[in-house]
């Protein structure tokens, strides 16, 4: 199997580090999953006010937040309010079309300021897109996500966070996750050394992100922050991948289908056409109805115009 080793983009945002590891040079999607950063692992100082994320949109895709530490508040010009907290996914939906939009912020919550007795003063998060089909009509919408089907394999314990996934053992198991294009993410702890076989589907591209810790897979190592690709034609030949880890080693595991159409990012916004990025910006920045309102304080974020190296 032919994995290639996806190195992170490190940016700090109000303090918070962040590891960007899709889009990436020169590397499309995996299966419709456009977009993958991980924020933190950071702890705030009292008084600090941890993530503060202002109003900002987006087209044509889905947010999709997995909690590893923290809690964080969604506020959306839905009118939706939820806080996310360990082991739970948001799925925002920001529909298809030029008709269609969303807007939202994110703020970190501790127990003096929103979130639960319990909230650790940290923050670690990965945050994906998922990229719509754009020839289905799809409405927005939000959905929130406390229970997820979970199980452990020779000492690793498994999230099923979107999708289904047959074991090596035959067990099956279903997220409830809404999605409109084949996918499958899982995360892996690691609650001793050992390892942990994944099978896979044909027909779909992968990737493996390290949240903590190392693994090694066909002899190669994969780093915190760091991404292992391979793509449909490496699962063709394979109907599984084995990880070797030690304890307290954790992972992303995503998988999909490639989209029929082109998937093109610019700022918050995903289109298959480069004049839709254009009118969504120009919508965005005058107000457009499309985008909503969101009860919240926090600053507006302006859209940058596009570069003159983009294309679409």
């Amino acid at each position: 199997m032919s994995i290639k080793t996806l190195e992170p983009r490190l940016s700090d945002v109000g303090g918070i580090p962040i590891a960007r590891l899709l889009p990436n040079t020169g590397k499309k999607p995996i299966g419709a999953w456009c977009f993958l950063d991980h924020a933190g692992p950071v702890e705030f100082e009292d008084g600090e006010a941890g993530m503060q994320v202002g109003r900002h949109p987006h087209t044509n895709l889905q947010t999709f937040s997995w909690m590893l530490d923290g809690e964080v508040l969604h506020k959306d010009s839905l009118g939706n309010e939820q806080v996310i907290t360990e082991n739970q996914v948001n799925v925002m939906t920001a529909g298809t079309g030029l008709t269609q939009g969303i807007s939202h912020t994110e703020q970190s919550v501790f127990p003096d300021t929103g979130g639960s007795p319990d909230a650790a003063r940290a923050l670690s998060m990965v945050q994906l897109w998922i990229a719509l089909p754009t020839d289905q009509k799809i409405e927005r919408g939000f959905h929130h996500y406390p229970e997820l089907p979970t199980w452990a394999e020779n000492n690793v314990e498994m999230i099923l966070t979107t999708g289904n996934y047959t074991s090596v053992t035959g067990e099956r198991y279903e997220a409830p996750t809404i999605q409109y294009s084949k996918m499958v993410g899982i995360d892996g702890y690691w609650l001793e050394d050992g390892e942990v076989t994944l099978t896979l589907e044909p027909g779909f591209e992968y990737g493996i992100l390290v949240s903590e810790g190392q693994i090694e897979s066909e002899g190669k190592i994969c780093e915190q922050d760091q991404l292992f690709r391979f793509h449909d034609s490496d699962v063709e030949n394979n109907e599984s991948i084995r990880l070797v880890a030690k304890k307290g080693t954790r992972v992303m595991f995503i998988g999909g289908e490639p989209l029929n159409n082109q998937v093109l990012l610019w700022w918050n916004f995903v289109a298959d056409n480069k004049e839709e990025i254009e009118q969504s910006i120009i919508d965005w920045n005058n107000g457009h109805e499309r985008f909503g309102n969101v009860d919240s304080d926090m600053k507006r974020l302006p859209a940058p115009a596009l570069s003159d190296g983009f294309k679409g």
